[in-house]
């Protein structure tokens, strides 16, 4: 028996990776943290969770053998180190802040910090104003590379122009809190800066030239529900890596800077709702790997029909609706073959519905309600049931009974097509006019060679008032 244990030692001790891993294992696990270190852990995070916390009973070892939920160590010569501390209800055990939630001045002693998320911590209902703190952010410019502030509606103030100490910083998320005032030009200090969210805030004022001028790195940026204002500089030319850029909600104004066209990178442009204006211009060709594009209510008030929409080929949503853009809807659009989401409602657009439309393979969702549309809509029956469809408020636009929906019905809020005669009118072309000739009646009645076709409301109100300039003269 004693002969079989001693074999099986010298076997486990004969094998490197259970001696090594034994080795490193009783390193780790004995491996001590100082006492200053444990003291300001304990302190930074009573200062969020409230003084009746009692950490160093609870966690006598808090990078060890009793871990704290939300907190990690990380080993530098030997010794334990906070890295990462999260705060906040995001898992079930996770520390939950109290209603006199602060910053403590020990959070600036933890030398080798990281990562510090503090998420719905300072609520809108706590009895005392908290701000984001002025000072000390520069003890911790060596190690923070990930700072994110999160849904904290009781959090006030600036966004500290101290920030920009923080050289090393990879993200910087300061979403859905209550930070006012102008943003401080220092954020262009952060040169490996990848992320920028300041989404849903109160922030006012121009957006700094420094953020496009040296953030050559930045992946994301999000500065969307505020209230900037003034035009978009051209120094967001310089955002070369950028994938995501959102500044919707905003109060921009103003036209797109020729600049924008370096941004060959982006996927995602959103300026919905500002007011931004202008032309269709070469900016947004060069953004060749864009997929979601939303310009919607800007007051643009432009055609666009002449922008080379197969340039874009990885669109897959375009959302250009409410911005008074005149003339037709360009066939070129049709050629986007990856789009599954176009909207151009509540514009004043004119003229025929493209039919190359119903040859988009990818598309799902087509809303051209509330324009000046005119012609048949004579889409085949699986057309409608593939796709969420919308073309009321179209007053010259009709359907063809026999491609209507399954059910017979064409679509809400179109009337059926007729002619002259009063009899419906089957297999229009709604595509370009092979012959040059215009095969739909228009709002003022004239009719050219060919069938013409309009909606039945229209076609009695006309006739009602060809009977009245009858009955006007005769008598």
């Amino acid at each position: 028996m004693r002969s079989s244990a001693a074999l099986l030692v010298i076997f486990l001790l004969l094998q490197p990776s259970f001696f090594f891993d034994a080795l490193s294992q009783t390193d780790v696990t004995t491996a001590p943290m100082e006492e200053k270190e444990k003291q300001a852990l304990y302190y930074t995070i009573q200062g969020f969770v409230g003084k009746l916390w009692n950490g160093s009973e609870l966690y006598p070892d808090p990078c060890g053998w009793t871990p704290i939920q939300g907190v990690s160590c990380d080993l530098f010569d030997s010794m334990w180190y906070v890295t990462t501390i999260n705060i906040g209800p995001t898992y079930d055990n996770s520390l939950e802040c109290s209603k006199k939630a602060e910053f403590s001045p020990y959070l600036f002693e933890l030398r080798h910090l990281k990562s510090l998320s503090i998420f719905n911590c300072f609520a809108s209902t706590n009895t005392q104003q908290t701000t984001i703190p002025a000072d000390n952010w520069n003890k911790l410019s060596s190690s923070m590379q990930n700072l994110e502030l999160r849904s904290n509606k009781g959090l006030l103030g600036k966004v500290p122009h101290v920030l920009g100490q923080l050289v090393n910083l990879q993200s910087l998320v300061l979403s859905n809190n209550s930070l006012t005032g102008e943003l401080p030009r220092e954020l262009g200090n952060l040169v490996h800066l990848k992320r920028l969210t300041l989404s849903g805030n109160q922030l006012y004022g121009n957006l700094p030239k420094s953020l496009g001028a040296t953030l050559a790195e930045l992946l994301i940026l999000d500065i969307s529900n505020n209230h900037l204002v003034g035009p978009l500089h051209s120094s967001l030319g310089g955002l070369t890596s950028l994938l995501k850029l959102d500044l919707s909600n905003n109060l921009l104004n103003g036209s797109l800077p020729l600049e924008l066209s370096k941004l060959k990178n982006l996927t995602l442009l959103d300026l919905r709702n500002n007011n931004l204006s202008g032309a269709f211009n070469p900016s947004l060709l060069g953004m060749v790997s864009l997929q979601d594009m939303v310009l919607s209510n800007n007051p643009f008030g432009e055609t666009i029909e002449k922008f080379d929409w197969k340039s874009l080929e990885n669109l897959t949503y375009l959302d250009l609706s409410n911005m008074g853009l005149v003339g037709g809807i360009p066939n070129s659009i049709t050629e986007l073959k990856k789009l599954r989401f176009l909207s151009l409602k509540n514009n004043q657009l004119s003229g025929f519905v493209p039919a190359k439309l119903v040859d988009m393979p990818s598309l799902s969702a087509l809303y051209i309600n509330g324009n000046n549309l005119s012609g048949e809509l004579g889409f085949p029956k699986d057309f409608y049931k593939r796709m969420r469809f919308a073309s009321w408020n179209n007053p010259n636009l009709c359907y063809n009974s026999g491609a209507g929906e399954t059910t017979g019905q064409g679509p809400i809020g179109v009337d059926e097509c007729i002619n002259r005669d009063g009899n419906s009118v089957h297999h229009l072309d709604l595509g370009e006019n092979v012959s040059g000739e215009q095969t739909t009646q228009g709002f003022d009645g004239n009719v050219s060679s060919g069938s013409s076709a309009y909606p039945l409301h229209r076609f009695l109100w006309i006739a009602f008032l060809e009977l009245v300039a009858i009955l006007f003269l005769r008598y």
